[in-house]
C-alpha cells in the first residue's frame, strides 16, 4: 500500500509547523475530475436565479468568515494582518459580483434571411485553476468566481506551500449550499495534479497564475488539446516618475508599490524611472521612506511587510544582491526565525543587471534615470514582460501618451492600483494570456454557440 504524500504547511514568519495537509496523488485527481463532470451536467442546468441565489450565499458565508480567513492567511503565507482582511473582502467581493452575472450571460439575436438566428453563452465544462501561494485567497476566488456563475464546475489545486484558505473556501461554499463536486480543492504538487489538468480530457480549460516558465509548458501542453488557457504570469513592471510630478507623494508611496506582501507580487512596481533632472531630489526623498517601512510580525497591525514565503526563496531573493551591487539604502528586518528580507534600493545600476531584467520577487528594487518621455518609454518597454506600471505626472497629455506608450495591461496615474475586482486584469507580452476580473472574464469561461431557426414554410 503507497504511504500517503504529506506536506508539513510551515509559518513563515516563525518556521514553525502549524499542520500537515494530505497531497492528492494521480487517482484522486481523476476521482476529482469524475466528481466535477459529473457536477456539470447538473449545475449547469441550475436556473439562473438559483445559481446567482447561491452564489450570493458563499459571498455571504465568506463575509462572515473573513477574520477567520485572514489569520489564515497571516499564518500560512505571512501577510500582513492589514493585507489579509482586505484579500479576505477581495474574495466576498468577487464572488458577490459575479452573483449577478448568472442572469445577465445574454445571447445576441441577428438579422440572417429566413429564419432568426440567436446566440447563447455556453460553459464551458471542467476548469481546473492552479493557484500560486503569493496572493492564495483573492486569486482562488477570481478564477472560481466566474467560472461558477457560468455553470462551470471548478477544481482549484492551491500552491503546496499555501493550502488552507482555499479549503476554507471550499467548506464555505459547501456550507452555502453550492452543490458537492461542483467547487473542489485539491491540494497537490504541480507536476502531478497540475499536469493532470493539462492532459485530462474531460478538464475542459485550465487557469493558470505563477511564473512565465511553467506558464509555457502548461499553454504547450494545453494545445494538444486545443485546451483554452488563461495565464497570470510574471512582471517587471516600471513606476515612471517625471520631473514635474508630486516628487513627495510619489517617493512616500514608491516603496509600498514594490515592497508590499515583501516584494512577492508580480505587479510589484521592481523598477523606478527618475526622470534626470529630478534623480538626485527623488532618492533623498526616497531614503526616509523606505527605512521608515515596519517590517516584522504580521499579526501586529502597525506591521506593512512581512517575511517571504520559504528559505529557499530568501535565498533566490539574495543571489540578486551580491555583496558587489550598488545598494544605495536599505530598511531592516528582524532577526531570528522567520524568512525576513529587508527592503533594498539598488542605484545606480545598468539596465542589463539582472536585478534590472529579471523578477525577483522579493522586496527589492532598481532605480534608473531616464533623459525625456521618449527615453522612458524605450526603458520601460525594454522587457519581455507587460503587466503593470504607474506614471507620476501633473500633465494630463503627458500621462495619456504616456499610457498608450507603455506595453502593459495594467495602469495607473498618481497612483499604484492594479487591481479593482470590477475592471479586467491581465498582460501584455510574456505576462499573460486573457484577462481576469471585471466584465471580460465571463469570456474566459463561455462559448458562443449560434442557432439558427428557419421560418419558411
Amino acid at each position: 500500500m503507497t504511504e500517503p504524500d504529506l506536506f508539513e504547511v510551515v509559518n513563515p514568519a516563525t518556521e514553525e509547523v502549524i499542520t500537515t495537509v494530505e497531497l492528492a496523488g494521480l487517482a484522486g485527481t481523476d476521482a476529482a475530475v469524475a466528481r466535477a463532470r459529473a457536477a456539470f451536467d447538473t449545475w449547469r442546468r441550475v436556473a439562473p436565479a438559483d445559481r446567482a441565489r447561491l452564489l450570493r450565499s458563499f459571498a455571504a458565508a465568506v463575509d462572515a468568515d473573513r477574520e477567520h480567513l485572514a489569520a489564515l492567511e497571516v499564518a500560512n503565507a505571512g501577510h500582513t494582518i492589514g493585507n489579509a482582511r482586505w484579500e479576505a473582502g477581495n474574495a466576498r467581493d468577487v464572488i458577490e459580483y459575479y452573483a449577478a452575472a448568472p442572469e445577465r450571460l445574454f445571447g445576441r439575436q441577428i438579422p440572417v434571411a429566413g429564419g432568426i438566428d440567436v446566440t447563447f453563452q455556453e460553459p464551458i465544462g471542467v476548469v481546473g485553476v492552479i493557484v500560486p501561494w503569493n496572493f492564495p485567497m483573492p486569486i482562488a476566488a477570481w478564477a472560481l468566481a466566474p467560472a461558477l456563475a457560468a455553470g462551470n464546475t471548478v477544481i482549484v489545486k492551491p500552491a503546496e506551500l499555501t493550502p488552507l484558505t482555499a479549503l476554507r473556501l471550499a467548506e464555505l461554499a459547501l456550507e452555502a449550499g453550492i452543490p458537492e463536486g461542483v467547487l473542489q480543492v485539491l491540494p497537490g504538487r504541480g507536476p502531478v495534479v497540475g499536469q493532470r489538468f493539462v492532459t485530462h480530457p474531460d478538464v475542459r480549460k485550465v487557469v493558470f497564475t505563477g511564473s512565465t516558465r511553467v506558464g509555457k509548458e502548461i499553454m504547450a501542453g494545453c494545445a494538444a488539446q486545443v485546451k483554452p488557457v488563461t495565464l497570470e504570469l510574471g512582471g517587471k513592471s516600471a513606476n515612471i516618475v517625471f520631473a514635474d510630478a508630486d516628487l513627495a507623494k510619489a517617493a512616500a508611496t514608491a516603496p509600498y508599490a514594490v515592497f508590499d506582501n515583501a516584494g512577492q507580487d508580480c505587479c510589484a512596481r521592481s523598477r523606478i524611472l527618475v526622470e534626470a533632472s529630478v534623480f538626485d531630489d527623488f532618492l533623498a526623498l526616497l531614503e526616509p521612506a523606505v527605512r521608515g517601512v515596519r517590517v516584522g510580525d504580521p499579526t501586529d497591525e502597525k506591521t506593512e511587510m512581512g517575511p517571504l514565503i520559504s528559505a529557499a526563496h530568501r535565498e533566490r531573493v539574495s543571489s540578486y544582491v551580491p555583496d558587489a551591487s550598488a545598494v544605495a539604502f536599505r530598511g531592516s528586518a528582524p532577526e531570528g526565525p522567520g524568512f525576513w528580507y529587508p527592503p533594498t534600493v539598488l542605484a545606480p545600476v545598468r539596465h542589463d543587471d539582472p536585478a534590472f531584467t529579471e523578477e525577483i520577487f522579493g522586496p527589492v528594487v532598481a532605480v534608473v534615470p531616464f533623459r525625456d518621455e521618449q527615453d522612458a518609454l524605450r526603458i520601460a518597454n525594454a522587457t519581455e514582460y507587460g503587466l503593470s506600471g504607474s506614471i507620476w505626472t501633473r500633465d494630463l497629455g503627458r500621462a495619456l501618451r504616456v499610457s498608450r506608450g507603455v506595453e502593459a495591461g495594467n495602469l495607473s496615474v498618481n497612483s499604484h492600483s492594479s487591481v479593482r475586482y470590477t475592471t479586467p486584469f491581465g498582460g501584455f507580452k510574456q505576462s499573460g494570456l486573457g484577462r481576469e476580473l471585471g466584465p471580460d472574464a465571463l469570456d474566459a469561461f463561455t462559448q458562443t454557440k449560434n442557432v439558427f431557426i428557419s421560418t419558411e414554410e
